[in-house]
């Protein structure tokens, strides 16, 4: 099999180990940046979210809506993310973050980028804009390698019967699989 998915895919991450691996140390290297501007964990991961959400990356989706969940954030919050603009459930450096992710996985309009500059330069320093958008730049990346990869999201077993061994051990290999993408890497 060497890489391929199915057949029709490669998994490019199994494929190119040291790309991969390249791209992972990246990521090390962002969430660093990250900390080190002082973001906490629940806006780097609204902001992975909300770039997966845009790019559709169902893999990096279920990973980063569960370290969302484990950080401290909210069913509720989550479930209004894509439309955070019209909420008063975000604060305004998480808008303004929001906003810099936005712009950073559409760099073609030129309009939302000045508008999210703006927004980020009233509630954000030049430290925390870098690290926002390096963070959104590298879940852009990662959502790319799963998107083309085709990095499967299985259904965990939800019971314990012998009926259903075979299918606990497939999920735990899913979540094996998926706890060693690279989307478990990001910021």
């Amino acid at each position: 099999m060497n890489g391929t998915t199915d057949g029709r895919r490669v998994y490019l991450d199994k494929q190119s180990p040291a790309a991969y691996r390249a791209l992972v140390h990246t990521a090390d290297a962002v969430r660093a940046t990250a900390a080190e501007a002082g973001l906490d964990r629940i806006l780097v991961e609204l902001v992975n979210l909300r770039v997966s959400q845009i790019n559709g990356c169902a893999s990096c989706l279920d990973v980063h809506t569960r370290a969302a969940l484990r950080a401290g954030e909210t069913t509720r919050r989550l479930g209004v993310l894509p439309a955070w603009r019209d909420t008063e459930l975000f604060t305004a450096r998480e808008r303004a973050a929001l906003a810099l992710a936005e712009a950073t996985t559409d760099p073609a309009d030129r309009l939302a980028q000045d508008r999210a500059y703006g927004a980020a330069r009233a509630v954000l320093d030049d430290e925390e804009i870098s690290a926002v958008i390096w963070v959104a730049i590298t879940i852009n990346a990662f959502n790319r390698v799963s998107i083309l990869s085709r990095h499967p999201v299985r259904a965990a077993a939800t019971t314990t019967s012998p009926a259903t061994s075979a299918v606990s051990a497939t999920a735990s290999a899913s979540a094996a699989v998926s706890a060693s993408l690279p989307v478990d890497a990001t910021a």
